[in-house]
């Protein structure tokens, strides 16, 4: 069933008036619990707590990529009136380094140094600017090294790290190595490194107990795994350190860092006093994980016809100085490398290289974007070489429900590839600007540019990408949650952080449409709670919210048995509609207020999805418990002559399984599709041979509400998975991983040019000899 209702902040995106939406439950647009604490900045961050006695900490940080540390002499700092701990590698009493796959980083470095910004030393004092002015005076020696920056360079040059520089290795072989197309296209793409960028740069609270244990209030997005990690650098039992989820400023991966909060406790344990911590935006950007640079080789083999024969790809991440994530990424970009199309033979080399650079991580879409600016382009190659529609060969090719992916799995959940990709196709284009503009903002480059109207060309470009959700290749992914109702008010307890995702509004929405009760309440997390697991992937609509959906049926069951058994009847024979309890033939008919009435009812279930498996030693595996789909038409303007662009309009169809609330989906698939067009256009780390260049955000280029295009949310096909909770799937990462290359196309499209690299730059789109 598809639904072309307006799930979109702009009533226009679609044809005809919306569906009449119910006030509360599943379906509702109901809006966010804190929205009007944010809105009025009583929203509790972790910058703006306190505690008696607080000291301030403060991070020594390397000023270099690659060096070897000849002597550290904290001696000045120490003796600063004002300052109370200084803490080196020699003052951690647990485990020196830490990691959520591998264990290679280390909290403070101890004999080198391998990326720009690695933590040295911490300080704590009583004043802010006392403790940063004593992280200053840490006297290091380094005997500088040539830092490895060049990933190609990776695999001949010495080993940077004990565990050497390659990472994972994964070669995908599909079918026939011998096979070749009548029509043949190479091309060689690049990706660069997009940050974050929170909203709120990292902040933590630590506050020593008396029992010798710590409680740690940051924004984590996985609590657990963050405590585990912690108890070990701290010599601690787990049930010794507890982590408080303060308020997260929104959340793409870089809040997954546990290096910000383990020098934090480390420093409440050494003074016996609450510390607190507050990055500045440097520190911000060159302590947290990046998206991965990418090198991309492609070779796309196909028929007269157009139709795909095989592919060939080699696929090189740059990690940075650590491990992270980049196993996961990797898999990911192996995976879907050829794209939703179907694709009878392939073969991927994936590689994932140590490097000097900043080290990269999870970030939303990881992997799969990066191969998807690549595998469009080639599409769109093929299509100007064969003389055919940009949308023409990519519907010759689409995958569909049944078919199977180049890793041996059979796609199972729905797929309407084709049918997005024909929602975009077939909504009506944006009208062109006049000649001459009566706004100059209408021009790329916007007020005060130096752009004509007669230089300005129209492109128009399409993209199809597709994601996993949930963890990959045999991650266990479970989710507790409790469900309590007293007095007409039910409390949700549940360890899944929001961040932004809209879980708090979904559990409730859940409780209203099982339950029958509006009031409902989300507790604050922490690890005293039963673990929910990270916050990616779309994990906690699912898994979460899967949870919340069993501890809520079984409450209702509670509920319901006793008027059951009354009436002599099954209580599947009861239903709950607005608050009221009802049977199939009328004779019970009572308020969900007043079969409460003097109880008090709780349950607790949990969540846990189909298994996974390893990608074997050819690529092959059911690695992925479930996978979306996306379908963009960019429409841009470009400045042929400064090579300057403006996104005009992205048109969005999305493979959605069910929408749970409008409002929060709209709003979802628009931050995507947003930072899709960063990443596209202006979002690039860049660096001089490893060291991180203007960290801050007049260096680092975000969109603002200038750059940000028209989003008509065209068509959202809710064909449910049945293995999903709600049947719903995940909504914000397929639009990040389609829009980059959305833009390119377009690009394409304009000026006649290649676009190889993302960002795009303005030479790039300068429009080619007679184009």
């Amino acid at each position: 069933m598809s639904n072309d209702a307006a799930v979109t902040a702009n009533p226009q995106a679609v044809d005809g008036p919306p569906p009449e939406a119910p006030a509360h439950g599943l379906g509702a647009s109901l809006p966010a619990a804190d929205s009007r604490a944010k809105t009025e900045g009583t929203f509790p961050y972790a910058s703006d707590l306190w505690a008696e006695g607080l000291l301030w900490g403060a991070l020594l940080r390397s000023p270099h990529p690659h060096a070897r540390i000849v002597s550290i002499d904290t001696s000045a700092a120490r003796d600063m009136p004002g300052v109370h701990a200084v803490i080196t590698h020699e003052d951690i009493p647990g485990d020196a380094s830490y990691g959520r796959r591998i264990a290679d980083r280390p909290v403070f470095a101890s004999e080198i140094v391998r990326h720009h910004g690695e933590a040295i030393a911490a300080v704590a004092a009583d004043h802010p600017d006392t403790a940063r002015l004593a992280a200053a005076a840490i006297a290091v020696e380094y005997e500088l090294l040539d830092p490895v920056t060049d990933p190609e360079k990776a695999f001949a040059a010495e080993p940077l790290h004990p565990d050497g520089n390659l990472i994972r290795h994964i070669p995908l072989r599909y079918g026939d190595p011998d096979v070749t197309g009548e029509v043949v296209v190479e091309g060689l793409y690049r990706i660069g490194r997009q940050d974050p960028a929170p909203i709120g740069a990292e902040a933590g609270l630590a506050v020593p107990r008396p029992d010798g244990g710590i409680e740690l209030y940051t924004a984590s997005t996985d609590p657990h795994a963050d405590r585990a990690l912690a108890a070990a650098c701290f010599g601690l039992e787990q049930e010794r350190v507890k982590i408080v989820v303060t308020g997260v400023p929104g959340a793409t991966g870089d809040r997954e860092d546990p290096g910000f909060q383990l020098p934090l406790g480390l420093l409440a344990l050494r003074t016996g006093c609450p510390v607190k911590l507050t990055a500045t935006r440097e520190e911000s950007f060159l302590g947290h994980v990046h998206r991965h640079p990418t090198l991309l080789r492609y070779r796309h083999h196909a028929d007269a016809a157009g139709h795909l024969v095989k592919v060939e790809a080699q696929l090189l991440l740059d990690a940075g100085a650590y491990a992270d994530a980049s196993s996961e990424s990797l898999a990911a970009a192996v995976a879907f490398a050829c794209g939703p199309y179907v694709v009878p033979h392939a073969f991927i080399e994936g590689w994932a290289v140590r490097t000097n650079n900043p080290p990269s991580g999870h970030v939303r879409g990881e992997g799969a974007m990066q191969v998807c600016a690549a595998y469009e382009a080639q599409m769109d190659k093929l299509a100007a070489r064969l003389g055919l529609d940009q949308t023409e060969i990519r519907l010759r090719n689409v995958l569909a429900t049944g078919d199977i992916l180049p890793t041996g799995q059979t796609v199972t959940c729905p797929a309407p590839v084709a049918e997005l990709l024909q929602a975009v196709r077939d909504h009506p284009l944006p009208s062109l600007p006049k000649d001459t503009p009566e706004n100059d903002w209408l021009l790329p480059g916007g007020p005060e540019g130096a752009g004509e109207p007669g230089a300005v060309r129209r492109g128009v470009g399409y993209a199809l990408g597709m994601v996993h959700m949930l963890g990959a290749e045999g991650t266990d992914e479970v989710s507790t949650a409790t469900v309590k109702v007293h007095d007409g008010v039910a409390t949700v307890i549940c360890a899944a952080v929001e961040t932004g995702s809209g879980f708090s509004t979904l559990a409730r929405q859940i409780v209203q449409e099982t339950l029958g009760i509006e009031e409902v309440h989300v507790a604050a997390v922490d690890t005293d709670q039963p673990p929910a697991g990270p916050a990616a992937h779309g994990r906690h609509t699912w898994v979460s919210g899967g949870a919340v959906e069993r501890a809520a049926k079984m409450v209702r069951t509670q509920l319901l048995q006793p008027l059951a058994h009354k009436f002599g009847m099954s209580t599947e024979l009861l239903q709950i509609t607005d608050g009221k309890i009802t049977s199939y033939d009328g004779v019970l008919s009572t308020t969900v207020t007043e079969a409460m009435e003097g109880k008090e009812l709780w349950a607790t279930a949990q969540c846990r999805p189909h298994p996974t498996e390893p990608l074997d030693e050819s690529g092959q595996g059911d690695a992925f418990v479930g996978l979306a789909f996306c379908a963009i038409r960019a429409v841009v303007d470009v400045d042929i002559e400064l090579g300057s662009i403006r996104v005009v309009e992205m048109a969005v169809a999305q493979d959605v399984g069910r929408v749970l609330n409008p409002a929060q989906l709209a709003t979802r698939i628009e931050a995507g599709v947003t930072q899709g067009i960063g990443a596209a256009l202006t979002e690039n780390l860049r660096t001089a041979r490893g060291l991180i260049r203007h960290p801050d955000l007049t260096g680092y280029a975000l969109p603002t509400s200038l750059d940000a295009p028209d989003i008509r949310i065209v068509k959202l096909v809710e064909e449910r998975d049945v293995v999903a909770p709600f049947g719903a799937k995940a909504a914000s990462a397929v639009p990040v991983v389609t829009s980059p290359a959305a833009v390119a196309s377009a690009v394409r499209a304009a000026t006649g040019r290649p676009v190889n690299r993302l960002p795009i730059r303005p030479q790039a789109a300068v429009a080619a000899p007679n184009s």
